[in-house]
């Protein structure tokens, strides 16, 4: 049996909670090793000295955020390639069903509203985060009266879903795996939520349901590594990450 380690790899900000789910994932014995690794700028070099000490004959890889970006397409993969073994790079956690019922549970949480307004940070660039958030907002009109989303980097803009809501009251929930800049300051500030009206929930990514959403990518890639064929949850462009099992790409 091949030796298997996962990392759960992503900003420092989501060290907190990747650690919570590290440590729920050695409990239930998904693979034989389970570390985290994070950066705060530049993946590429910042991860070295981590990754370092990673080994395995099999290493998936978990991007603890939302959606793809720029890092997790480009910089990260760079990073991965650099191990030995043979590196199953899977895609960010965002789009799992599991993770539909987490932020169900923060906006239930946080408030009693039958509106709600998912906000994800969006890429002017592509459609990664769009695509999860509707995914999502699509799952959840069958809990809320009415659902929106909004983006702080593409339309429909942050600033603009006070207006657009027919609700008079509503709940926000930050589509990020835990608390940062952006769920601090710019989301509640363009959201105005001095103003009343619209309750605001935490982050998603403590609830148990991301556990699950971590173990179910890192089930499907082993199912597709073990029939040899590719998994539509890799990244295509990520040619890096395909070493030949010496770190080489």
């Amino acid at each position: 049996m091949p030796r298997e380690t996962l990392i759960l790899v992503g900003r420092n900000e989501v060290q907190p909670v990747a650690e919570q789910h590290a440590d729920r994932l050695r409990n239930a014995g998904l693979v034989d090793t389970v570390t985290t690794a994070t950066y705060d700028v530049e993946p590429e070099s910042e991860l070295r000295e981590t990754l370092s000490g990673v080994c395995g004959d099999r290493i998936y890889a978990v991007p603890m955020c939302f959606a793809h970006t720029y890092e997790t397409l480009k910089d990260v993969p760079r990073a991965l390639s650099r191990l030995s073994g043979e590196v199953r790079y899977c895609d960010p956690i965002g789009k799992r069903q599991a993770v539909t019922g987490a932020i169900r549970n923060q906006a239930e949480a946080a408030s009693d509203a039958n509106a709600l307004v998912l906000v994800a940070l969006g890429n002017s660039r592509d459609d990664h985060a769009r695509t999860a958030a509707t995914f999502h907002a699509a799952r959840l009109r069958a809990d809320f009266d009415e659902v929106r989303t909004a983006y702080l980097l593409q339309s429909p803009a942050v600033e603009c879903a006070r207006y657009t809501l027919e609700a008079d009251h509503a709940v926000a929930c930050p589509l990020f795996v835990d608390d940062c800049e952006a769920t601090r300051d710019r989301i509640p500030d363009q959201l105005e939520l001095h103003r009343g009206g619209i309750d605001y929930a935490d982050p998603f990514g403590a609830d148990d349901n991301i556990t699950d959403a971590i173990a179910v990518a890192v089930q499907r890639a082993r199912a597709n590594s073990d029939l040899s064929t590719p998994s539509p949850d890799l990244v295509a462009d990520a040619e890096p990450v395909a070493t030949d099992g010496s770190g080489r790409e």
